[in-house]
């Protein structure tokens, strides 16, 4: 862990990346549609569109010349990883054992993922982690990707609370970066994924980790 961190009651969790290691399946997936149909795209494209959830996606999509409509590319998107989700993606090492310690030890915990409930509910489900979490939240639930400071105060609200009483965890520096412009105490997670961003996320984040028993060791010893 880069830095102490205070230890807040509300836990606004991250899932792509984060607790499940899905980027691995799903981006390539995705990426490979504007490849399938010849548009050109930024080099970071990835860590670029994590965040946007689906219409915002679907919107750059279009914007850089993607000739499918919402409708199309949402069907074509949940035929390629809707069975990932349902039968593939695990947890990523250490994260059932640290995310029931700190629901005995009384933390709230919520899931906010820029990935539709089709995807990640099932996959919630299946992996043994539905009591865990107070809420499952996905970007669609507000109307907005997880690059709009909004959403953070929104999810804040929701849980009955303010941004300040709010610890959040991502792997995207999209999402890191306003989530700590909102208020929120962050800290960064490690995915390949990420990768190139891992330094400049270590920066903004009130702290980073490499591994969920990181934070498990900076909460319980």
């Amino acid at each position: 862990m880069k830095k102490d961190i205070v230890k807040t009651k509300n836990w606004l969790l991250d899932f792509d990346g984060t607790l499940v290691d899905s980027m691995k399946y799903c981006a390539p997936a995705v990426v490979k549609i504007l490849d399938e149909n010849g548009v050109k795209y930024r080099d970071d494209i990835v860590s670029f569109i994590t965040p946007l959830g689906m219409k915002g996606t679907a919107e750059y999509f279009v914007e850089i010349g993607l000739k499918m409509s919402y409708e199309e590319l949402e069907k074509e998107t949940n035929d390629r990883l809707v069975p990932l989700y349902e039968n593939v993606i695990t947890e990523k090492k250490g994260v059932k054992e640290c995310l029931f310690k700190m629901k005995e030890a009384g933390y709230k915990l919520y899931i906010l993922s820029a990935s539709p409930h089709i995807m990640i509910d099932p996959c919630i489900k299946r992996l043994g982690l539905a009591d865990c979490f107070e809420k499952v939240w996905s970007s669609d639930d507000f109307g907005m990707g997880k690059t709009n400071p909004e959403i953070y105060r929104l999810a804040a609200e929701r849980m009955g609370t303010t941004v300040n009483d709010v610890t959040f965890l991502d792997d995207n520096m999209g999402a890191v970066k306003t989530a700590k412009e909102a208020g929120m105490q962050v800290i960064g997670v490690y995915d390949i994924s990420s990768k190139n961003n891992e330094n400049a996320i270590k920066d903004i984040a009130d702290g980073y980790i490499y591994e969920i028993s990181e934070l498990q060791e900076a909460l319980f010893n």
